[in-house]
């Protein structure tokens, strides 16, 4: 039966009125960065104002955004890179060669993510700091490899494992070793899987701040990092604050909007057979 017209419009309204909420900080973010500080704490809040680009223009000519911007590409790239090139042999490996272990090595690899943070923060930073690692892009793209490593398993192996097998066993009769089943037929076939795990994990290394604030200083410190800057002891400078935010999450909601046919295609394939 289909819905009435009434039914319909009052779904599409609480859709909307959803979306708004959810967007509402962003929104307000985006609107505080193009005031001056004076306007940006006024109360009640400004609505109507004229619009200024000075945040912009001081935070440019304050701090090396483009030097910030490059290490969160290399640091966000390089660490999604590796963490496929790890997680793909292994992901393989739960899923077409499962031992008696396999459900809880991953139940274990997914309960790491929940543990808090700041629990391994001191014998992180001793770590990177005998080895060295300490204000460094090497450190950390490492640190983001691992920390993204179990999402990216668990992703890759729930694609791998809505691949029929008798696809593999036809390829095996037919003289297909483990090599090139898994190179010429497993990757084409789960690629829509593989680039929205990859997706997800640059979303998810661009956003992280916990341990780029405390293991970089000026070297390698990405974006995230970059934002804190604008937090003084004097207070919040709310509108270049809010410049600073906008600039740092900009190319990743661009990024997002332009690939979000892709990962939704990804994050949806095999859920119907």
């Amino acid at each position: 039966m289909r819905p009435s017209l009434r039914y319909r419009m009052i779904v599409t309204a609480l859709c909307w009125l959803m979306t708004f909420l959810l967007f509402f900080p962003i929104l307000w973010m985006a609107i505080t960065a193009f005031k001056t500080e004076q306007q940006a704490i006024a109360a009640p809040p400004l609505l109507f104002f004229r619009p200024t680009l000075g945040n912009f223009e001081e935070i440019l000519d304050s701090a090396d955004y483009l030097h910030f911007f490059a290490n969160s590409i290399i640091v966000s790239v390089g660490s999604t890179l590796a963490g496929i090139v790890i997680g793909l042999p292994a992901a393989y490996a739960l899923a077409f060669f499962p031992g008696k272990r396999s459900k809880d090595l991953l139940v274990w690899m997914l309960s790491t993510k929940m543990m808090p943070a700041v629990g391994v923060l001191v014998p992180m930073y001793l770590m990177f700091q005998y080895l060295g690692l300490l204000d460094s892009r090497i450190g950390l793209l490492g640190l983001y490899t691992l920390v993204n490593l179990p999402i990216i398993v668990w992703m890759l192996f729930t694609f791998f494992k809505d691949v029929p097998k008798e696809i593999l066993e036809a390829a095996r009769m037919d003289g297909a070793g483990p090599l090139k089943q898994f190179v010429m037929l497993l990757l084409p076939m789960t690629m829509p899987g593989i680039a929205s795990t990859a997706l997800l994990s640059i979303i998810l290394s661009w956003n992280e701040a916990f341990w780029s604030i405390n293991l970089t200083v000026t070297q390698a410190t990405p974006l995230t990092a970059f934002i804190a800057r604008f937090s003084s002891p004097e207070g919040l400078f709310w509108a270049k604050l809010s410049a600073a935010s906008l600039m740092a999450i900009g190319p990743i909601l661009v990024f997002g909007w332009l690939t979000q046919r892709q990962l939704v295609r990804g994050l949806t394939f095999g859920a119907v057979k």
